[in-house]
């Protein structure tokens, strides 16, 4: 484990991007814990016609949500990074605050996305897919993941060629899997090959754009029985540990 650790991470210069990963992670778990505990109090006390004793930040009486501090994180990180160009400690440094900047902002995606206050609507799902989404990307970029191995020995005409083919059908397939509605497996299809591949040939959503364009009557109906019969997803019970209305 230890040489594993100092050849892939330390000697490749991954460290900070470990760091950020990790930062990532434990602020999204501590920070939807915090705000699972601060709607289960405002819940309690507005059943018992009592005030909260948890309060949101507000500022000159506007409700200050936690991607604001996230967003001017990650801003800071990037101008400190820019200007100065650390190494060494400073730059683990960056990591982290990078990490913690993200998580914070990527909590609340489906806000800046909706342009509205939905955290605890179906529609604030998107928030933890978004963090998934990130999170499995980070690990699989960390880890050096890649469709293609573009090293010293593919350098020669015939290898370029290759790759480019291998490539080209990997993008294919890949999209065909988000053009299919599955966005979660369609991204961590890009750099895990495998995702885009199994999501690319299994069955389309039936809102999809694909199904839409390319399916007949009964193969449409076949996908619309599917999703009424199917449990939920793996994906479905991860949101909910995190998600209550």
């Amino acid at each position: 484990m230890g040489d594993w650790l100092r050849e892939t991470i330390l000697d490749s210069g991954r460290l900070p991007a470990l760091l950020a990963t990790v930062a990532f992670i434990v602020t999204f778990a501590i920070t939807r814990g915090i705000t699972l505990r601060i709607r289960a109090r405002a819940m309690s006390a507005q059943a018992d016609a009592e005030p909260s004793k948890v309060k949101d930040v507000y500022i000159g009486g506007v409700h200050i949500h936690h991607q604001v501090w996230g967003i001017l994180l990650i801003l800071l990180v990037g101008v400190l990074l820019l200007r100065y160009q650390p190494e060494g400690f400073w730059l683990n440094a960056a990591g982290v605050a990078f990490g913690i900047g993200a998580a914070l902002t990527l909590d609340e995606y489906a806000l800046w996305l909706h342009l509205d206050d939905v955290y605890w609507s179906e529609e604030g799902r998107k928030s933890i897919d978004a963090v998934l989404i990130a999170g499995a990307l980070a690990i699989a970029l960390l880890l050096g993941a890649s469709p293609v191995d573009w090293s010293a020995s593919t350098a020669d005409e015939l290898g370029i060629a290759l790759s480019l083919v291998i490539v080209g059908i990997h993008l294919t397939y890949t999209s065909i899997c988000l053009l299919k509605g599955k966005l979660v497996t369609g991204l961590l299809g890009f750099p895990l090959p495998i995702f885009g591949l199994v999501g690319s040939i299994r069955i389309a959503k039936p809102g999809s754009f694909w199904a839409q364009r390319f399916y007949s009557p009964e193969k449409l109906a076949k996908a619309e029985k599917r999703v009424v019969v199917k449990h939920r997803s793996i994906r479905e019970r991860v949101e909910d540990l995190f998600f209550t209305k």
